[in-house]
């Protein structure tokens, strides 16, 4: 088990456009040979945005790109004429595949806040496609084919337990709240990296919230 605390991503965006960002592994300008990917997983980004904040127009392609909302309303827009809005407790994937283009902004009254995963396909190319799952429950594993992944939503009371899934890759990011994960404990934007888990138990410290990702390679 790697550990990752929330002091040692690195920070971007541009705070004087209202954007604050924070990076799980190697993004834009920050290049760390060793922090690449972790499974299918290529960034784990935690964005602000102040309200009336954005990111304009941009491309992407061969990527998966899922977004869980923690707090405000995320506008999005793409090139494909998707036009949305995400709320927390939903899940938005875009499939960017041989290229997209779209923006993400904050057009509400409140700061915006999201956790955005970027996964590398398993093949390249293909049309893009988009989804928005609102209201995701706990129990209910969001599955993203196109890069052999899944993703468990987890809300725990205090005390409560949860199991680990089984799988050669597995990544823990803690939304809210505190967990125990063996020896460690875990706060509120850490993150655990998991190879070859097998029945591995969480505890929650407090009430918390939880993404957790499944990976096959």
């Amino acid at each position: 088990m790697d550990v990752r605390r929330a002091d040692d991503r690195y920070p971007g965006g541009d705070p004087a456009a209202g954007i604050k960002s924070w990076h799980a592994f190697s993004f834009g300008p920050h290049y760390d040979p060793d922090n690449l990917r972790f499974g299918a997983m290529i960034a784990c980004n935690e964005e602000r945005l102040e309200p009336g904040a954005g990111f304009d127009e941009h491309p992407h392609s061969h990527t998966e790109i899922v977004t869980w909302v923690t707090e405000g309303v995320l506008t999005h827009r793409d090139s494909t004429g998707h036009e949305t809005t995400v709320h927390p407790g939903d899940v938005q994937r875009l499939s960017a595949a041989a290229g997209v283009r779209h923006v993400e902004r904050n057009e509400g009254d409140t700061p915006l806040t999201f956790i955005q995963t970027w996964l590398a396909p398993l093949t390249a190319g293909g049309p893009p496609s988009y989804e928005t799952i609102r209201g995701i429950a706990d129990a209910t594993p969001y599955a993203i084919p196109q890069a052999a992944t899944l993703l468990h939503i987890r809300r725990l009371h205090p005390g409560e337990r949860t199991a680990l899934p089984t799988a050669p890759f597995v990544y823990v990011h803690v939304v809210r709240g505190e967990v125990g994960v063996g020896p460690e404990r875990l706060g509120p934007g850490d993150a655990a990296r998991i190879t070859g888990a097998t029945s591995v138990e969480l505890t929650a410290v407090t009430a918390a919230e939880l993404l957790l990702w499944e990976t096959q390679a």
